[in-house]
């Protein structure tokens, strides 16, 4: 590994070897913090800090892109909306990321996360140790494999009620709620468009509020808190 670094910054001494592409993709690697291969939960806690991209899983650790502008979006308008309904309630508390969920043999930072009351209990000064309520990953190209494949299975198992995926880019929504014997099935949106959730008390939302989100004061007058 030292001789190819030493080789890379070798032709990037050599202004004519590389093309601007190239040579900004060199330098990109060169620059990238270098990544341990396998840690405790513990050392990665320590070893991340609030800029870091990454999940622990099973003893390694998992890098994942920057969000996209429709992701931000979303991801805004529902935290922005969860928040003050559940603050009005007095129902619990909705979190961000970045953000560690621990669980039996990872360590995910979901999008989006509400924990209950009842729950606060799990919260650690950096993770929640255990699962969230209910959880909101808003998928990406390059990560709706993990989020409806490895997170649709490990939330699941760790008896996360209520799992919500967001699709920006196919603009659509698949709700899962646990069933009694430990698995998701799925609950549609009414005729109207609407889905109430199951874990959230008396909160609801229009899908369609998710691929054209309204301005937050008309939804929270909506939801009958303002």
């Amino acid at each position: 590994m030292i001789g190819q670094r030493e080789q890379l910054l070798e032709w990037l001494r050599e202004p004519d070897v590389l093309d601007e592409d190239l040579r900004r993709d060199i330098l990109e690697a060169l620059l990238r913090p270098p990544r341990p291969r396998r840690m405790t939960y513990e050392e990665f806690l320590a070893w991340a800090d609030e800029d870091t991209l990454a999940e622990w899983v099973d003893g390694e650790v998992v890098i994942y892109s920057p969000a996209s502008l429709k992701h931000q979006r979303i991801i805004a308008f529902l935290a922005q909306v969860m928040s003050a309904y559940v603050d009005s309630q007095n129902l619990g508390l909705v979190i961000l990321a970045p953000f560690q969920m621990k669980l039996a043999g990872s360590g995910r930072e979901p999008d989006l996360m509400f924990v209950a009351t009842e729950h606060l209990d799990r919260l650690r000064e950096t993770y929640l140790d255990g699962p969230a309520d209910l959880v909101v990953e808003v998928a990406s190209p390059e990560s709706i494999g993990r989020d409806r494949g490895e997170k649709f299975y490990e939330y699941a198992q760790a008896g996360i009620p209520e799992y919500w995926l967001v699709d920006p880019e196919a603009e659509q929504a698949e709700f899962y709620v646990l069933d009694e014997r430990g698995r998701y099935r799925t609950v549609f949106p009414d005729a109207e468009g609407i889905y109430r959730s199951r874990t959230i008390e008396g909160f609801w939302l229009r899908e369609g509020w998710l691929w054209k989100p309204p301005r937050v004061l008309d939804v929270l007058r909506e939801l009958g808190i303002l």
